[in-house]
């Protein structure tokens, strides 16, 4: 009986194959792959646009949440509150991001070569005057002068100001998220470029009503 049980088993059971060679050579082929784009992924060095930009925006970044405080603690406006609360909040996170990236790759949070060096030769650099304040640093940026004014601005004269040079400022940010989208191939990094190009862009044409609405234009673009 026993004999008639296991060759009902047997007939039941799928026939017992061996691993195709193909299918070996697809797991090997995959795995490959896998190693090159990993090893292209790696860690960033201390002159890659990936560093430049995140310690460059983080610059970009903190000067944006310190004219927010100012404007904050000048105006009534509820609405410019908001969106000086906003940038606060975001960009002050961003930023640690920003950080937490350069900690992550085991790079300085700062760097012995010029602002926006890591978009030399993509017509921007270290001595490239177009992409420079006065100040010589990122597009953008206010100078000292100008945030001294934007301290000792108030009512609406400070509003208007402020969100003259932070369309500027928000410009010039745009501008470096694209320089990055156009030299990196890091995922990560390009996902978060896009994510400021498409957020700043949105809060341009928001402040832009606000500065129409108070009889003002903007300042020329950087």
């Amino acid at each position: 009986m026993s004999t008639d049980l296991d060759a009902a088993v047997e007939t039941a059971s799928p026939p017992r194959r061996s691993f195709p060679l193909l299918g070996l050579i697809a797991v090997l082929l995959a795995a490959v792959v896998l190693v090159v784009f990993f090893t292209r992924q790696g860690t960033p060095s201390d002159s890659s646009p990936e560093a430049g930009f995140a310690r460059d925006m983080g610059v970009h970044h903190a000067q944006a949440v310190e004219m927010s405080f100012a404007l904050r603690d000048k105006t009534s406006d509820q609405a410019l509150r908001g969106l000086a609360y906003d940038i606060i909040t975001t960009q002050s996170t961003q930023r640690g991001i920003f950080m937490g990236w350069l900690q992550q790759w085991g790079l300085d949070q700062s760097a012995s070569r010029p602002p926006m060096a890591w978009m030399s030769g993509h017509g921007h650099g270290g001595g490239a005057a177009t992409a420079m304040t006065p100040g010589g640093t990122m597009p953008g940026m206010a100078t000292p002068a100008e945030m001294d004014r934007l301290r000792a601005a108030t009512g609406k004269d400070a509003e208007i100001l402020f969100l003259q040079l932070m369309i500027r400022h928000h410009q010039g940010g745009v501008e470096m998220a694209e320089g990055l989208l156009r030299l990196s191939s890091r995922e990560e990094v390009r996902a978060f470029a896009q994510h400021i190009v498409d957020s700043q862009n949105a809060e341009i044409r928001t402040m832009k009503e606000f500065l129409a609405a108070r009889g003002a234009q903007p300042l020329p673009a950087p």
